[in-house]
């Protein structure tokens, strides 16, 4: 069959179009096949089933109408009667489709017009389809462009067949562009929008300074040697842990590269941005040390439980440990996570000698005891009042001094002055109002009980209405900084795993909630 001239530039024109959007020439057929079929309904009713087929070699369009076969016709421009149907297709049955050709019709002006912008709307939603599918899988990728123009200190981007934004929050400080100038960010998000896909870059993530390295540094880009984190204060000063795979290998040699080569070709891209690489552990004070560089640490102390550690270092290094308006212990906290308290030497024995000072005290209040024998247990590394009585005897014997009638006579004395202490406790939280029930859950003291007591909770039903961050709080990290906020108690030695069991203990004892199979208690307990 001889392909006429029209058919032909039907071709042409989608060819063309596929092309310069970059789209699916069956796309753009599509869209074709579409825009006609909207131009048929205008013309045979909009209520009719109209299908239009291109044949993608020829450009022959062909029109059909879809009948619903029914037992009773109520409009005839959707729907066929059985009889009919099956002199069209003897095996038809009620509920089918019949197809019926339609003969070639004119578009005029409006349906022209009209069919000219179903086309063009299609062929829009499928560019931006190709634009979000090309770019979504690079989030995560740096990308090469050109500065298109700079709108209220955001830049736009040029990236060939999209465009992309770099807000002003994410330009390094004091970091100008010009229209025209070749621009390097890190693609770290990618949107469906109304307006079309939007592509965010960014030069102050710490990620760009990642895939900077894995860039310059051969061993990066090959996984033997591996970045584990990355904290910077854009436009200043970064740190960059890493760690080798290979023993052989040298991952801060590495990244230095000769006479510095590679890390400076870093610096340069980030406007001059100082960069300390530091080699990764997994112990985390070893690493906290390796993070405060250039400052020399004498002790650190780490508290687990709240991910916060107190390093001790030399009075002439203090300055050096904190930084330029505390750039460095910010930075070395981002790194590793951790709250890090800094202390000059002189600060620590001050604050162990008060300690001491306050446990002695507390030893000769309690167990009714001269100052020589508070110190003595203090010094033996007792640090509180139910820690001695519970312990065991022999550890009392130890002591120089000490025989079996003198620990046993402290235990005896620690007891009587835990009991008193309970006692007082217990008042208070009848003069409270809180019930007896809520004594019975496991895991609470009185103690604690005159804390929820204070907290206006008073009955089983109060406890098992708490959220776990009620109980021991929550933190928030912003900006580097991490933010506390006190649970009801906070103070108690209580982890969060503690807290949600006292909970849901509560919450099945009321019939809340029903028993766990051991199996899930069991699966809980090993996440």
């Amino acid at each position: 069959m001889a392909v006429s001239a029209n058919r032909l530039e039907l071709l042409q024109i989608a060819d063309a179009v596929a092309r310069e959007k970059s789209i699916d020439r069956l796309i753009v057929l599509k869209s074709m096949e579409d825009a006609i079929q909207k131009g048929a309904r205008s013309r045979y009713g909009q209520e009719t089933e109209v299908r239009a087929d291109i044949n993608p070699k020829t450009g022959e369009i062909r029109l059909s109408r879809l009948l619903l076969v029914v037992d009773q016709i109520d409009n005839d421009a959707i729907h066929i009667s059985l009889l009919d149907a099956r002199k069209k297709n003897p095996a038809a049955q009620v509920g089918d489709w019949i197809s019926e050709t339609l003969p070639p019709f004119d578009f005029g002006r409006i349906a022209a017009q009209s069919a000219k912008q179903v086309i063009v709307q299609k062929v829009r939603e499928a560019e931006r389809d190709r634009q979000y599918d090309e770019f979504k899988d690079r989030i995560g990728d740096i990308i090469n462009g050109l500065v298109k123009r700079v709108e209220y200190g955001n830049v736009i981007v040029d990236l060939g067949k999209s465009e992309a934004i770099v807000r002003r929050d994410e330009m390094i400080p004091r970091e100008t562009f010009r229209p025209g100038d070749r621009l390097r960010a890190y693609v770290y998000d990618v949107r469906r929008e109304q307006r079309g896909p939007q592509i965010f870059l960014s030069r102050t993530h710490p990620m760009f300074m990642s895939k900077l390295f894995a860039a310059e540094v051969p061993e990066i880009y090959d996984g033997v040697i591996e970045v584990k984190a990355v904290a910077r204060d854009p436009g200043s000063r970064a740190k960059i842990a890493v760690i080798s795979r290979d023993s052989s290998i040298d991952p801060v040699g590495a990244c230095v590269g000769m006479r510095g080569s590679r890390v400076q070709a870093v610096v340069n891209e980030l406007q001059g941005e100082k960069v300390d690489i530091i080699p990764w552990s997994a112990d985390a004070a070893t690493f906290i040390v390796n993070a405060l560089q250039p400052a020399e640490v004498v002790k650190v102390v780490l508290d687990e439980e709240s991910e916060r550690i107190e390093v001790v270092v030399p009075d002439d290094q203090l300055s050096l440990a904190i930084g330029r308006r505390g750039q460095n212990v910010r930075l070395a906290s981002q790194l590793t996570g951790w709250d890090i308290d800094i202390l000059i030497e002189a600060e620590e024995s001050e604050r162990r000698q008060k300690e001491f000072a306050t446990r002695t005290t507390t030893f000769m209040a309690a167990l009714d005891v001269d100052e020589t024998v508070g110190q003595l247990l203090a010094s033996e590394g007792f640090r509180s009042v139910e820690e001695l009585s519970a312990v065991d005897p022999l550890e009392l014997t130890n002591i120089e001094g000490f025989d079996e009638d003198t620990a046993n006579e402290i235990q005896n004395r620690a007891r009587d002055h835990l009991a008193r202490i309970e006692a007082e406790y217990d008042a208070k939280r009848r003069a409270l109002g809180v019930s007896d029930d809520l004594l019975s859950l496991e895991g609470l003291t009185s103690p604690m009980l005159v804390k929820l007591g204070e907290n206006s909770v008073k009955s089983v039903e109060d406890f098992a209405d708490l959220a776990t961050d009620d109980l021991v709080g929550w933190s928030e990290r912003k900006d580097g900084e991490t933010k506390k906020f006190t649970g009801f108690l906070d103070g108690f030695d209580i982890s969060r795993v503690d807290a949600e069991a006292m909970i849901m203990n509560a919450r099945l004892k009321l019939g809340w909630i029903d028993a766990m199979p051991e199996a899930a208690v069991a699966e809980m307990g090993e996440s």
